[in-house]
């Protein structure tokens, strides 16, 4: 069969490859990959460490995880207290709503939130980093999330912030009055008693 050349022809500079957005909250980022497509489909790269790197030097991923998750799942708000993760987050199907909470006591923004509807259309993936607790709400009969980790999972460092707290008044775009819920986030503690960063 002949070559018919490159399924893409795209730019390889780095603003063609993606934007990084700020949110309401300085270290957190929206990350938009530029799509390349036509009638045949699309391509785009979700992640380049050059282009990462450039914005946050002393980090570097060691896992990639992978959730499905019907729809009125919640899931959250995780952290790791002992080996913080850094997570790029990213729906491979349908639409959640992601959510971010500062942890750092020290921080102009501790206590505070900010929340990205991420869809398999919009291509949008949100960076949470290290300090930060993290969660999502499945709004699509069920949601693919893939995200990358900057430290390992640690089982009995897993810990949960309370996704109904009201010191942190999240406004989560719920489609019943209670999402499903594991048992540990069932259990999860409020911002007044879990383990806070400096």
């Amino acid at each position: 069969m002949p070559f018919i050349g490159p399924l893409f022809n795209f730019n390889n500079s780095n603003a063609n490859i993606m934007q990084i957005v700020p949110t309401e909250i300085p270290d957190v980022w929206v990350v938009r990959p530029t799509r390349h497509g036509d009638e045949r489909g699309y391509f785009m790269e979700t992640f380049r460490a050059s282009h990462f790197q450039a914005h946050w030097p002393e980090l570097a991923f060691v896992q990639d995880n992978q959730s499905r998750s019907i729809k009125g799942t919640l899931r959250g708000l995780h952290y790791q207290y002992e080996h913080p993760q850094g997570k790029l987050v990213r729906v491979l199907h349908g639409k959640v709503f992601d959510v971010a909470v500062d942890l750092r006591k020290s921080s102009a923004t501790f206590g505070q939130w900010v929340g990205e509807y991420l869809t398999a259309e919009n291509y949008k993936q949100l960076w949470v980093p290290p300090g930060f607790a993290h969660g999502f709400y499945a709004l699509s009969d069920f949601a693919d999330l893939s995200y990358k980790c900057t430290e390992y999972y640690h089982s009995e460092d897993d810990l949960s912030l309370r996704w109904d707290d009201p010191d942190l008044a999240i406004q989560w775009p719920l489609l019943s009055s209670q999402p499903l819920l594991s048992a540990k986030d069932l259990a999860a503690k409020s911002l007044k008693e879990i383990p806070l960063f400096l």
